[in-house]
């Protein structure tokens, strides 16, 4: 159930959470039943048994679920401040998840936002506690229990190095719940956890084999607010945070926390500040806190950027030196509802959302050219320059969802992967020629089966079309779309159906055929019409019983549109091709409605039996008919009272 609640990063305004529990209760809600009742909360949507812990194995020990007052004499949630010693691996194979907690506690506002301080074992405590994630699009209140698995009165999972202090345990709890069971927590990435943390969309720079813009990057990345960190690649577990002679440290998370461009000696020269968590241990090469380049800068500057020069882990570096020590930066590009007011700088944010349905709108990568073009499409209109530049920044992000949730199903992640092309005017949905005669303008490095795959782009500003795809075809999945760029880019919606062009030959034969059938029944009518049940007949077909209107007579434009859709020499057709045959009768209809019309008359091979084609077309055409007539005013909305509704459905 929603509701309004004031996030504790951001603009500071109210903000929409929901919440997860089956019943729709909030956690305050709960919490004061709890407390009125005199109980403990027990969370009845994950319960302390094993399902919530493994399921694709039966429990390898004895688990027994405590509360931390059974742990311990005094617990607290949180024992002066959270830091990233409170974060120790249990046994679970989510160090992924781990180290993003760890990234967390550096960002206290995006931490508070998380994890909510104004709870713990003092008063008020009623068994229960509250986490805030992110997912596809919404954010979620978690609720949880206390009741912690442990081993002979020692935690299994995440735990803090403080033995009485309990915030990370919770939090990996309202986790595992998320996403099914602590099970599902194995194996993933940092940024999986960070956008789920934040509503960010993550990148990643290799800077052995970076962009040539990337101080840019990185620089707009600190002004926008964007979480950032970088770390030294291991070749083996005997290098994990071993220390190197200039002060790093090996297969250790760094945040970066500024970029800067400085005079020296006539040039500019780029820096970039790194901070270590541990608090101390710096780099001790050029530009680190003493060394004499600080001595030959503007006093200003250097009073201005080196703020502090005691070994706090913070530390400036040449941005050459930089990208000759690190490997890897990862960057989580925050929304505006996650930033603070003072950002000079946001990116603004499309989204789209879709599936991929079996037979319908899984048409696999474009090696597969027969079917990639059922794909979704989703038209983007880049208007807007970067500033002082002539190209758009963009940053696409492709998620499918809720695949943690689905392993208990059989379902792992999908391959994906996506590609832009330049999208004509004319159609909203491009056919199979399209995509055969027409080269992607941008698309994924490659097809890979993570959460999300996303990639910066350079575009000229222009009309785009996104072709979000399953490697192979038939893959079904859920998937959200979130499009980052410098300034406001446009979704485009289907354009309305052009008005009929003059008739070809064709149609005036056809005029002629509808003439000689509706023989002497016109001059009984205000225009020329023929009878649904001559039609029919007219094609030896069976009687259907949807007929275009109550009156039973079809008009020349929809005997035309019967005559092209319903007289095809075919006994059935295929699910991939309703799309065009629509198109072609004027019937523009998104996604969502082309895949409740093949769950609802197609077969198990992806046919829909001619029959029933009639049957979906007159439906179709009677339905377009009727809302036409009742939306008198033109606004795309209309009212039905019961008298119409039960003339709708019997006619």
């Amino acid at each position: 159930m929603p509701y309004s609640v004031t996030l504790p990063s951001g603009s500071k305004q109210a903000a929409l959470v929901e919440s997860t529990q089956a019943d729709g209760k909030t956690f305050e809600q709960l919490r004061q039943e709890c407390l009125q009742k005199g109980k403990l909360f027990e969370d009845p949507d994950f319960p302390a048994v094993d399902d919530s812990l493994f399921y694709s194995q039966r429990v390898p020990v004895n688990f027994e679920w405590k509360r931390p007052g059974e742990i311990c004499k005094d617990p607290k949630f949180i024992t002066g401040g959270a830091t990233r010693t409170d974060i120790c691996q249990g046994q679970l194979g989510d160090c992924w998840l781990l180290a993003a907690i760890a990234s967390l506690t550096l960002h206290e506002d995006t931490l508070k936002r998380v994890v909510p301080h104004d709870q713990g074992f003092d008063r008020g405590y009623a068994g229960i506690f509250h986490f805030k994630f992110w997912q596809h699009n919404k954010w979620l209140d978690v609720v949880v229990d206390d009741r912690l698995p442990c081993v002979r009165n020692n935690l299994v999972f995440v735990h803090s190095a403080d033995q009485t202090e309990f915030w990370s345990a919770l939090l990996e709890k309202a986790y595992a719940k998320l996403n099914g069971s602590y099970e599902s927590l194995k194996g993933g990435s940092t940024m999986e956890a960070m956008e789920d943390f934040t509503g960010g969309v993550g990148e990643m720079y290799e800077t052995k084999n970076p962009p040539s813009n990337l101080f840019l990057i990185l620089k707009k990345a600190v002004e926008r607010g964007s979480m950032l960190g970088c770390s030294i690649d291991i070749t083996s577990s005997a290098e994990s945070e071993a220390q190197t002679t200039t002060g790093l440290v090996k297969g250790h998370a760094y945040s970066i926390t500024g970029v800067e461009e400085v005079n020296y000696r006539g040039a500019k020269v780029q820096l970039i500040r790194v901070r270590n968590p541990w608090g101390q241990v710096e780099w001790n090469g050029p530009w680190s806190d003493n060394s004499r380049e600080w001595n030959t800068i503007d006093s200003s500057e250097k009073t201005r950027l080196l703020h502090n020069s005691l070994d706090d882990g913070e530390f400036w570096m040449e941005f050459g030196d930089f990208k000759a020590n690190y490997d890897k930066i990862e960057i989580c590009n925050l929304t505006a509802d996650s930033l603070s007011d003072d950002v000079r700088k946001k990116w603004e944010v499309n989204l789209f959302e879709g599936n991929w349905i079996r037979g319908s709108t899984a048409g696999g990568c474009r090696n597969y050219i027969d079917t990639f073009w059922t794909n979704p499409q989703f038209k983007l209109r880049l208007d807007h320059p970067d500033d002082g530049d002539k190209l758009c920044s963009v940053i696409v992000a492709l998620m499918q969802k809720n695949r943690r949730r689905l392993r208990k199903e059989g379902l792992d992640l999908e391959t994906i992967g996506f590609a832009i092309y330049e999208a004509p005017d004319d159609q909203d949905h491009q056919g199979k020629d399209f995509f055969r005669y027409n080269a992607s303008k941008a698309r994924s490095r490659t097809y890979v089966n993570m959460r999300e795959v996303s990639e910066r782009f350079r575009m000229p500003p222009g009309n785009y079309l996104l072709v979000p795809t399953t490697f192979q075809p038939h893959h079904e999945a859920d998937f959200l779309i979130r499009i980052f760029s410098e300034n406001k880019a446009g979704a485009m919606y289907p354009p309305k159906p052009n008005p009929p062009e003059e008739e070809s030959d064709e149609e005036k034969g056809l005029r002629r055929l509808f003439e000689q059938i509706a023989g002497s029944v016109r001059n009984t009518k205000p225009q020329s019409t023929v009878s649904c049940r001559e039609s029919l007949t007219f094609t030896q077909r069976p009687v259907i019983s949807q007929v275009v209107d109550n009156t039973g007579m079809l008009e020349f434009e929809e005997f035309k549109v019967f005559w092209d859709n319903i007289f095809p020499r075919m006994k059935t057709v295929k699910l991939c091709r309703l799309r065009s045959a629509l198109n072609a009768a004027g019937m523009q209809l998104n996604n969502k409605l082309l895949q409740l019309l093949g769950l609802r008359f197609a077969d198990e091979n992806f046919d829909i039996d001619f029959d029933d084609y009639l049957t979906c077309i007159v439906r179709l055409e009677n339905m377009f008919r009727v809302f036409k007539a009742l939306d008198t005013q033109k606004k795309g909305v209309i009212s039905l009272n019961m008298m119409q509704v039960k003339r709708l459905f019997f006619y």
